[in-house]
């Protein structure tokens, strides 16, 4: 450890998982510094509406102060109701119903940003903006984090938590970066209401749901953002002088299609051009889909490359390790990635804090963490492959099953 009282921890990435992992460190006393590449906590949109399940729950209930804790499960929708797997006339093929039995361990919808938010409470002095992780070196008494900005900071551990294209995994995990798998997804976001109409009709009120394709490797999924308590509200009341960074109830939404009908292979284009090649995709959808991406704000629009990660062969550093998609990245699918990176933080917090309690060794604790981390991320990575190349897959008697056989025994569900 460091020459001072307590030992240093730097983690690189203010995401989800870095910050969570930052306010159960920062609680136990220990000296904890975030550093984030973006300018402002909001430079960027990193997605939106995410499922936070029991695991996800646990993760933040362990983590976090009760307050904000207490936040969180204010502005979260409701748990409960179901997921419909459809063909492109939303055709119900197959229903899962949430598990609404326990209501702390059902799963809820979390808008991302404001979830971020949230966690740099009480961060604010802890996390540096502008200053992203270009390299990381390891000697006997810790590592140093070498930062964008050409400052570099020491540390007894460094946690990568710079997500899907970390730099750090090239030094921790070398060979080890995500596999690509040919396929993209368009994200964007719609008002729920518009012009004083509902976009989601009421039986699809409390669902959400995947429509896959005629065409192979085509498939829209959306859900509702429905927000327990408006943001704005719940923060004037439980956290005084931070503003909510979203309001309004929403409709977010996703277009997966093939690299192979990507017409921006080597280009960056706009939110516009986006949006435009998204109306496009929809075409042979439901009216209901249709509308959702014509109504939908075009500046919210993004493309983001699937990608799963390989599993690790073995860690390179012992004062160097990594958590969520920066170790394991996966499809969007299953409502994993997310609550995978909350459950890590939760886990290496604990071992952490553990091994500076009892004047243990850090790198047996980090050990300890990457031993159990890596079954449970890598089944769902697993697990998540699985269902894309399910969806996406062009095997005739699969397709045949789910778009013609499955939705004939359900009845219409939208006209």
């Amino acid at each position: 450890m460091n020459n001072s009282s307590r030992p240093s921890i730097a983690i690189a990435g203010a995401g989800l998982a870095g910050l969570c992992l930052a306010q159960s460190l920062h609680r136990a006393g220990i000296d904890v510094r975030v550093y984030e590449r973006d300018s402002g906590p909001f430079a960027r949109r990193q997605g939106y509406r995410i499922t936070v399940d029991k695991d996800g729950r646990a993760a933040l209930r362990r983590c976090v102060p009760p307050n904000l804790y207490e936040l969180i499960s204010t502005v979260a929708g409701a748990p409960g109701g179901y997921f419909r797997i459809t063909n492109k006339d939303l055709r119900d093929a197959v229903t899962v119903r949430f598990d609404e039995n326990i209501p702390d361990q059902a799963a809820v919808q979390m808008d991302r940003q404001t979830l971020r938010a949230i966690l740099l409470r009480g961060l604010e002095d802890r996390v540096h903006f502008g200053k992203g992780a270009v390299g990381v070196e390891q000697d006997s008494s810790g590592a140093v984090l070498h930062l964008s900005d050409g400052g570099s900071t020491r540390a007894d551990v460094v946690v990568g938590a710079d997500g899907v294209g970390s730099v750090l995994r090239a030094t921790t995990l070398p060979g080890h970066d995500p596999v690509d798998s040919g396929m993209y997804a368009l994200y964007g976001r719609t008002p729920l209401r518009v012009r004083g109409r509902s976009m989601v009709p009421q039986a699809l009120t409390s669902s959400g749901v995947l429509a896959i394709g005629d065409r192979p490797g085509r498939c829209m999924f959306f859900t509702s953002m429905r927000f327990g308590e408006q943001p704005s509200a719940a923060f004037r009341r439980l956290a005084p002088g931070h503003d909510a960074p979203v309001d309004d109830d929403y409709v977010m939404w996703g277009l997966v299609f093939s690299g192979a009908d990507d017409p921006f292979p080597d280009q960056q284009p706009t939110s516009s051009q986006l949006h435009e090649f998204a109306v496009g995709l929809v075409g042979e959808f439901h009216s209901v889909a249709k509308e959702l991406i014509a109504e939908s704000q075009p500046e919210y629009t993004m493309k983001v490359k699937l990608t799963a990660a390989p599993r690790p062969r073995g860690w390179q550093m012992s004062r160097v390790t990594l958590v969520g998609d920066a170790v394991h990245a996966m499809p969007p699918l299953g409502a994993h990635g997310g609550n995978t990176a909350l459950r890590d933080a939760a886990l290496l917090a604990e071992k952490l804090e553990h091994a500076v309690a009892h004047g243990a060794s850090l790198e047996h604790a980090l050990s300890a963490y990457q031993d159990e981390m890596v079954p449970y991320a890598f089944q769902s990575v697993d697990e998540a492959s699985k269902q894309l190349r399910r969806l996406t897959g062009s095997n005739p008697v699969q397709r045949w099953i789910l778009l013609r056989a499955l939705p004939r025994l359900h009845r219409a569900t939208v006209s």
